[in-house]
């Protein structure tokens, strides 16, 4: 039912304002109770969203399968700096699958939250795949000894002893990453093109107060982690590696092409 108010307009009764706002708060009061912790995940995002957007995103939560995300068991923490750029070192939190026997992929967010920002992607492959890869390709990729090594690389909440055994593996591995979203000098607003990142190599290279804080959020122990992986052979890195470290290094750029139809 409508009323027609002074000025000839027809607005909604109270009573059906209230019963649509009584529907959506149902719908997502169900999807919630079907959602469980996730609902409580979900409803930490999304802020300033209409009420019938964040029921939508609950009942698609309970109701859709989402393959992909489900199989990305691994969560990985560590750093990269931008590869034109040892000063810009971010942390990125990674969620990986392994793919194949030489490759998993990760969809890498700035924090491990459940309104934590995507900033970027990253391939990591065996070492016989990197040395198979043409020249050029070599170029976008990085080595994983000494984040590994150097205890910076970490998977929080994973017993010493697992994560040893899953970090000799991955000692020998090889990373292409690229970011989208530049969050240390754009926190609000994933502004500009992917930029391609590198892994740090050597000690000396890292921003130590980024590592402290993060272990003391995460409640971990980066010197803890390098005493209990001294044991894991240091690889020999493969050339075309960590082009960064000759002094030239390449870096994504927008060029304006004419269009081919």
């Amino acid at each position: 039912m409508g009323f027609m108010d002074g000025k000839g307009r027809t607005r909604g009764s109270g009573r059906g304002r209230a019963g649509a706002l009584g529907a959506a708060a149902g719908a997502a009061t169900a999807a919630g109770l079907l959602l469980g912790r996730k609902a409580v995940s979900i409803a930490r995002t999304g802020k300033g969203h209409p009420l019938k957007h964040r029921a939508l995103d609950l009942a698609a939560g309970a109701i859709q399968p989402k393959h992909p995300l489900d199989a990305m068991s691994t969560y990985l923490n560590g750093f990269h700096m931008y590869a034109d750029d040892m000063g810009r070192q971010v942390e990125a939190s990674h969620f990986c699958v392994h793919l194949r026997h030489d490759l998993h992929q990760c969809v890498i967010f700035d924090r491990n939250a459940p309104d934590a920002r995507l900033i970027g992607i990253e391939y990591i492959i065996t070492e016989e795949r990197f040395r198979a890869l043409p020249e050029d390709e070599k170029r976008l990729w990085h080595s994983h000894h000494y984040e590994v090594k150097s205890g910076i690389l970490t998977a929080p909440g994973i017993p010493d002893l697992a994560e040893h055994a899953y970090f000799q593996d991955l000692v020998t591995t090889y990373g292409k990453t690229f970011h989208t979203w530049q969050y240390d000098r754009d926190g609000d607003f994933p502004y500009g093109i992917p930029q391609l990142m590198m892994g740090l190599t050597a000690d000396g290279q890292a921003d130590e107060a980024q590592i402290h804080a993060r272990d003391r959020r995460l409640g971990l122990s980066t010197p803890h982690k390098r005493d209990n992986r001294a044991d894991i052979p240091t690889p020999e890195v493969a050339p075309g590696a960590n082009p960064w470290e000759s002094g030239r290094t390449v870096q994504t750029r927008l060029e304006e092409l004419d269009f081919r139809r």
